[in-house]
């Protein structure tokens, strides 16, 4: 049975980092593209950031690029979600995801294209 468990979540003042992780239950992980996906109260879900499944290749979104970085280690099966600089816009559910069909340097960026999520882990940044 496939899991995405994250961890990391928290409180934390503007200007703040965080690190999230997800740790993942693949058989072979490396077979798999990575994605973060955030839901703030009352709107959808958004994607955040996406990783290849070599690690070679990354993708963000505008609103977090230059604050955010993805990385993956594929021998301990996790990916990981480094928020620096966090606004309190960036309060939102942040949610792991796996996709099966990419190819090695591709990036899914369309929540249906992900096969696999994590239950969510809060991260809320105060003013």
């Amino acid at each position: 049975q496939v899991q995405l468990v994250e961890s990391g979540g928290g409180l934390v003042q503007a200007g703040g980092s965080l690190r999230v992780s997800c740790a993942a239950s693949l058989r072979t992980f490396s077979e798999y593209a990575m994605g973060w996906f955030r839901q703030a109260p009352g709107k959808e879900r958004e994607f955040v950031a996406g990783i290849s499944r070599s690690g070679g290749r990354t993708y963000y979104a505008d609103s977090v690029k230059g604050r955010f970085t993805i990385s993956r280690d594929n021998v301990k099966n996790t990916v990981f979600l480094q928020m620096n600089n966090l606004l309190p816009e960036d309060t939102a559910v942040y949610y792991c995801s796996a996709d099966s069909h990419s190819s090695w340097l591709g990036i899914p960026l369309k929540q249906e294209e992900y096969d696999y999520w994590g239950q969510g882990t809060q991260v809320t940044v105060s003013s």
